[in-house]
């Protein structure tokens, strides 16, 4: 009888959890932090994040300055998160199409995934123009700020975005949608269409266009391509969505 009776959830391990909140901290807030920042900051007692910090310091976790009184992240996340992009199989699979849309193109174009209420870029094909936004591999944006984020919010109900969503949105730009009701009706017409547009949401003077990789179920995985908005003339609007979409169903068919 013992047997068959549901074994009790674990509890977490706290110096495991901490060691993990520190390391997120650090991933969230760049630059480099004293002991008494961290402290205030996390909550934790002042000796015990001290260990903390000596022994993650001691194995490449967490690098410090100079005089050993400023923390940052050290060098070892990087190669743990190098070695997720290497080893995921969209990533992989995506390439030769990704390749293809930066080339058609000739613009910047974006692989990201959700987690929780942010987008994580996972991998960038820079645009051939001198002028470009910046590479983001490995950077958190909220999910709502961008054409990445919408395209996949748009593949929830409005009742999942908003059970999901902080009730405050945050603003990047003067562009953000920040209102939950305009996000809502900006959500309806990216399922209409099929893609998502940030109209300089995320950066200013760059308009994006997004669009869901719908080879699983609530999908996960967007692809976009990011444009200054002094290129967007004379039809560039219908030829990037075009070969966007293009991409998006080579994609799926593959991944499926």
């Amino acid at each position: 009888m013992a047997d068959t009776l549901a074994a009790p959830p674990a509890s977490p391990v706290k110096s495991a959890l901490r060691t993990v909140e520190l390391l997120e901290f650090f991933a969230g807030h760049r630059g480099l932090h004293s002991l008494a920042e961290l402290q205030q900051r996390l909550g934790y007692p002042k000796s015990s994040l001290y260990m903390l910090l000596r022994t993650l310091t001691d194995l490449g976790w967490v690098e410090t300055d100079s005089t050993g009184t400023l923390y940052g992240i050290g060098l070892r996340a990087l190669l743990v998160g190098t070695s997720y992009i290497d080893g995921d199989h969209v990533v992989r699979g995506a390439r030769d199409t990704l390749d293809w849309l930066a080339e058609t193109t000739t613009e910047t174009v974006h692989l990201a995934r959700l987690d929780g209420t942010d987008v994580v870029y996972l991998t960038t094909r820079e645009s051939q123009h001198y002028l470009r936004p910046m590479s983001r591999v490995g950077r958190r944006l909220p999910a709502h700020t961008t054409s990445l984020g919408k395209s996949l919010l748009a593949e929830r109900t409005d009742e999942e975005v908003r059970a999901l969503l902080p009730a405050t949105l945050s603003g990047l730009t003067p562009n953000t949608l920040v209102d939950h009701a305009e996000l809502a009706r900006d959500l309806a017409a990216t399922r209409e269409r099929g893609y998502a547009v940030d109209r300089e949401e995320n950066v200013l003077g760059v308009c994006c266009f997004g669009a869901a990789l719908r080879y699983r179920r609530p999908a996960r995985d967007a692809i976009s391509c990011s444009v200054p908005v002094a290129r967007l003339t004379g039809g560039r609007e219908e030829q990037i969505v075009a070969a966007l979409l293009g991409a998006r169903d080579r994609l799926e068919r593959m991944l499926r």
